[in-house]
Parts: structure tokens; sequence; C-alpha cells
């Protein structure tokens, strides 16, 4: 079993910027791949970001390429993501979420957290 727990969201203006943070338990944190979701209301849960378990290979929707930063540091069991040049449209609760790498299924969720940007 694998617990994540995230911080970092809150309120910001158009512009701003935020860093998540996503720290999980165990001790096989590099045998997973690491991605953060989005849920905005009334539209379909969004993989943003994904991060490969060595930290090699990252992935990004094209809404946010350019702005948002997906790292991690397997020695702390966490993954972040760093958040510039916000904008209205990222206003959503944003999940961490992992997976084995041999696999395409996320298979622990962490409890999300409330990035809201006012115009």
């Amino acid at each position: 079993q694998v617990q994540l727990v995230e911080s970092g969201g809150g309120l910001v203006q158009a512009g701003g910027s935020l860093r998540l943070s996503c720290v999980a338990s165990g001790r096989t944190f590099s045998s997973y791949s690491m991605g953060w979701f989005r849920k905005a209301p009334e539209k379909e849960r969004e993989l943003v970001a994904r991060i490969s378990g060595s930290g090699e290979i990252t992935y990004y929707t094209d809404s946010v390429k350019g702005r948002f930063t997906i790292t991690r540091d397997n020695a702390k069991n966490a993954v972040y993501l760093q958040m510039n040049n916000l904008k209205p449209e990222d206003t959503a609760v944003y999940y961490c979420a992992a997976r084995p790498v041999t696999t395409l299924i996320y298979s622990y969720w962490g409890q999300g957290t409330q990035v809201t940007v006012s115009s």
C-alpha cells in the first residue's frame, strides 16, 4: 500500500505561482511513475503531467507546457508540480497519483488540493 499526502494548493491571482507537493509512504518510491491530475467542476478529470520512476522522462498536457514543471526527489519520496503564470482555467482540484512503472493503471491517489486562480 502507498499513501500519498498532498499540499501547496491555495488562492492566487492570474500570473502568480504555486508549488504543489506530494509525499509518499513506502520504500520503493522509484518503482512508481507519478502523475498530477486535475478535476474542474463540470469537466472531465485531466492528466496534467507525469514523470517516470527515474525522473528522466516527463510529459505535459499542451495547455500547461512551458508553465508547469514536474519533478521528483526519490530520496524524499516526493513529487512536485511547480506552476507558473497561472491562468483562471487552471482552477481545479489537483490530485497526485502513483502507478507501478510496468502498468498504465494509477493504483494510488492523494486526497486532492484545491487550486483557485482569480482573474
